[in-house]
């Protein structure tokens, strides 16, 4: 059968949901767990045990990095830290003198580089954990913690997995807080428009029901009017719980506006009846009283029900006759729903084809880059530049890459707009190489799509060769997600483009769950933290440990740091004293047209510093 849904609904299944974080459930951000979560119950080694003993252990488990030595009570004492132990016990003569000496006393051995442990209780919050060890030392991030529940060793937590932990539940914070509604913890427009979507597309795929019950309450602007609207959001937290309690568990129940709300029913619809027995449940439960801040108020709604596909065949078109439905019922004098037929509604659709008019874009010179500086956090010098794409529409201005780009990947154009940034940013720099200004090196990046697509290195170095630019100058910007697919592959393609001399950064570093031993493998030469890490980052310890152990990765894999989303001078402070040396973001430039650039490489300027 034809598709009648928007092309980029089509490709929806990689997007993240709700459901692809641990820490979101049932529609709500759950508490971050403690470091008992984390904890690797290692079998620990008594204090009277010897070196030696200690030496055979470490040469026995390899996976082994830390060993715990506890007293006779079962309480730690020690974590010995294999590296610095094996190191110490390969130097000559070191066995014959210290072999029998008793691990407990190691510390007191002269030469030996230990340190005291940590040692925190189970029932310590992760964000507590990363502030210990900030304040006692970044070592500890390998090493590990000993962990105790009354004093008993219980195991060792080891800092990457508290990093990672730490990571996913600031990820799941910052899908909840762009996903939700922060009055009633409802799913916001946003998320409600992302879950339609999917249920268009798995009802066409199926030939099943989707139904929409758009509510609105009766007169709510009185309740602001009279009692105020604090009684007003306690009334919207109420009404929330009712319309949950009277939806099915598998239903959305959205906030979409101000006194305006969604029910999505999709799950077993196969009939139109189960949206009308949730409209008739909603308006029983409205029956009861609501007690709001010492009043007793009685309120009604009125509800609209259209139904995907006899009542529309895209979002746009069911969400609006839900909404006409809901005005015949308001009309009608509240208190009562409305199914959306012919006859009771008009509506009229008018859509832009930004598809179409994308591909005429791409073809026709109809978009443009900017460019963000790159700069030396101590200097503000320019070191590099990212290259961003931008789309002057002809009749609806400036439209933003994250309207274009989905459309751009739903229909397969991500290829050839990939390509074409790829091929401008290297013109461009070849321009401004021609013209005598300073190197700085360009930054590009690489959609998982085309970077996987044959062909990506036939067009890398076409696009080079065209220019004429310096290999070396140019760099290209890629997500963790996409280096942890087809690693066999990918790392074949990464080391073709070192080859050629063009430089690998991993982009939005810290939001994916790269591991360690992947990044040893590739052969990347820089690191960007996340913008979402930097925000704030001097009021928020969490990012500030992110942001540390991030530099202090960068740095024991000798790689480069840019970091992100720099918008506050308090917030460049920060970062320089973790040391790192570069970074973007609205305090140094907005992304500027290549003229501005110009300018200011022509000048030798740095870009002036604007305290956001």
């Amino acid at each position: 059968m034809e598709s009648n849904l928007p092309s980029f609904i089509e490709n929806m299944d990689s997007r993240p949901t709700a459901e692809h974080y641990e820490f979101i459930q049932d529609d709500q951000l759950l508490e971050a767990p403690t470091v008992k979560s984390i904890v690797n119950p290692v079998e620990p080694v008594f204090k009277n045990a010897t070196c030696l003993n200690v030496l055979e252990h470490f040469m026995k488990n390899k996976s082994v990095n830390s060993l715990p030595v506890i007293g006779d009570d079962r309480k730690p004492e020690l974590l010995i830290d294999r590296r610095v132990f094996m190191e110490f016990f390969a130097r000559m003569y070191i066995r014959e003198l210290f072999g029998r000496t008793e691990v407990g006393n190691l510390l007191q051995v002269k030469d030996y580089e230990g340190h005291n442990p940590l040692i925190v209780e189970e029932t310590t919050s992760m964000e507590d954990i990363a502030n210990i060890i900030v304040s006692n030392g970044m070592h500890h991030m390998v090493t590990g913690i000993i962990v105790t529940r009354d004093g008993q060793y219980q195991g060792v937590a080891h800092g990457q997995d508290m990093l990672n932990v730490i990571t996913r539940r600031k990820q799941a914070e910052l899908f909840y807080l762009a996903h939700y509604d922060h009055l009633t913890g409802a799913p916001n427009r946003t998320l409600f428009v992302d879950r339609l979507n999917r249920a268009l597309l798995d009802a066409q795929r199926n030939g099943n029901f989707v139904a929409l019950l758009f509510v609105d309450v009766d007169r709510f602007k009185n309740i602001n009017d009279s009692l105020g609207h604090s009684c007003g959001d306690a009334f919207l937290r109420i009404l929330v719980n009712r319309l949950r309690m009277s939806a099915r568990k598998s239903d959305t129940v959205a906030r979409i506006g101000g006194d305006e709300f969604v029910i999505l029913m999709y799950n077993n619809m196969n009939d139109t009846d189960s949206a009308t027995l949730v409209a008739q449940r909603i308006l029983d439960s409205m029956q009861a009283p609501v007690d709001v801040l010492g009043h007793s108020l009685v309120v009604t709604v009125s509800i609209g029900i259209a139904v995907y596909p006899q009542d529309g065949k895209d979002i746009s078109t069911v969400l609006a006759k839900a909404d006409t439905a809901m005005y015949e019922a308001k009309n009608a004098g509240g208190n009562g729903f409305c199914v959306y037929s012919v006859s009771n509604g008009h509506f009229d659709p008018s859509r832009l084809s930004l598809e179409h008019d994308l591909r005429e874009a791409i073809d026709n010179g109809g978009l443009l880059l900017h460019f963000q500086p790159q700069v030396d956090l101590a200097s503000h010098r320019i070191r590099g530049v990212e290259a961003l794409v931008r789309w002057p529409h002809p009749v609806r201005g400036m439209i933003s890459p994250t309207e274009f780009i989905p459309i751009a990947e739903g229909c397969g154009l991500i290829v050839r707009l990939g390509e074409w940034v790829l091929r401008e940013a290297c013109r461009q720099l070849g321009e401004w190489n021609a013209s005598g200004f300073p190197p700085v090196r360009m930054c590009i990046n690489v959609s998982a799509v085309q970077f996987h697509r044959e062909g990506f290195m036939t067009i890398l170095k076409s696009a080079l060769e065209d220019s004429g630019v310096d290999p070396t100058l140019i760099e290209l910007e890629m997500t963790e997600s996409l280096l942890m697919h087809n690693v066999d592959n990918v790392l074949e393609t990464l080391k073709e483009i070192r080859v050629l001399g063009v430089g690998l950064a991993i982009d939005d570093f810290g939001t994916g769950f790269s591991s360690l031993n992947y990044l040893r493998r590739f052969p990347i030469n820089r690191l960007k933290i996340d913008q979402s890490f930097v925000r704030n980052i001097e009021n928020t310890p969490a990012n500030e440990s992110i942001t540390k152990a991030i530099i202090a990765l960068a740095e024991s894999l000798s790689l480069d740091i840019v970091a992100e989303g720099i918008e506050k001078i308090s917030e460049q402070s920060v970062l320089e004293k973790l040391g790192c040396v570069e970074g973007q973001g609205y305090l140094f430039a907005r992304p500027l047209s290549a003229a501005d650039v110009s300018d200011l490489l022509r000048k030798n300027s740095a870009p002036p510093v604007i305290d956001c």
